[in-house]
C-alpha cells in the first residue's frame, strides 16, 4: 500500500521519528458517512424514540493499527463524535488513547503526548477536514487522506493515496514502519 519511493526525503525523515500515531475517525477510518438508525418513533410521532449509529471500518486499517501496536507504536483516536462503535473498534485494536466528543482536539492531543511521553516531532496525525488543521500544524508527521479538505492538505507533510475508510490509516502505518526499516520485521507478526 505505502510506496516509500513516492515519499519525499523530508517525509521519510519525519516518519523515522514516530512513536505515536493519532487520528480522527469519521473521514479517516470511515468514509465520512454517518448512518443513524432509528429503532422506533415516539408515541406522538415527533421523533425516533431511540437512535443508533452504524460505522463501517476497513479491515486493512485494522490490520495496520494492530501492527502498529505490535511494533510498539502507540495509537489514538481523537474525534468530535461520541460513538459506542468507535469505542468498540478501539478496544478490538488495542488503541491506547480514545477521546470521543472533542469539539476542539488540541487538549486531547496534548494529553496523549504527555501520557505517551513523546514530543510533537514523534507524533503522526491523520485527518480529513478543517478541525484537524491545528493538530496537523503541530504533528511531526501531518497526514491528510486523499479525499481530505484542500485546506488541510496544504498544511500536511503527506497525503495518502488511499481514500478515507479504504486503507488510509494502514498506508500511514506502512509508511512509518518502512521508513523506520521495520516493515519486514512487522509482516510475520501480523495477526488475524
Amino acid at each position: 500500500m505505502a510506496d516509500v519511493t513516492l515519499a519525499s526525503p523530508d517525509v521519510l525523515a519525519r516518519a523515522q521519528k514516530i512513536k505515536l500515531f493519532l487520528m480522527d475517525v469519521d473521514g479517516t477510518l470511515t468514509d465520512g458517512g454517518v448512518c443513524l438508525i432509528s429503532s422506533a418513533v415516539a408515541a406522538d410521532g415527533s421523533a425516533p424514540a431511540a437512535v443508533s449509529e452504524m460505522k463501517v471500518f476497513n479491515a486493512k486499517d485494522g490490520q495496520g493499527l494492530s501492527l502498529a501496536h505490535t511494533m510498539g507504536i502507540q495509537t489514538g483516536f481523537i474525534t468530535g463524535r461520541r460513538s459506542p462503535a468507535v469505542s468498540k473498534r478501539a478496544e478490538e485494536l488495542k488503541v491506547t488513547f480514545v477521546y470521543l466528543g472533542q469539539a476542539s482536539k488540541t487538549k486531547a492531543f496534548e494529553e496523549c503526548m504527555k501520557k505517551a511521553g513523546v514530543t510533537e516531532e514523534e507524533v503522526a496525525y491523520l485527518g480529513d477536514d478543517l478541525p484537524d488543521i491545528p493538530l496537523a500544524l503541530r504533528a511531526g508527521l501531518a497526514v491528510s487522506v486523499a479525499d481530505g479538505a484542500e485546506e488541510l492538505k496544504s498544511v500536511c507533510h503527506y497525503t495518502t493515496r488511499q481514500l478515507a475508510g479504504h486503507g488510509a490509516a494502514r498506508e500511514v502505518v506502512e509508511l512509518i514502519l518502512k521508513a523506520q526499516g521495520r516493515w519486514e520485521e512487522a509482516v510475520p507478526q501480523a495477526l488475524a
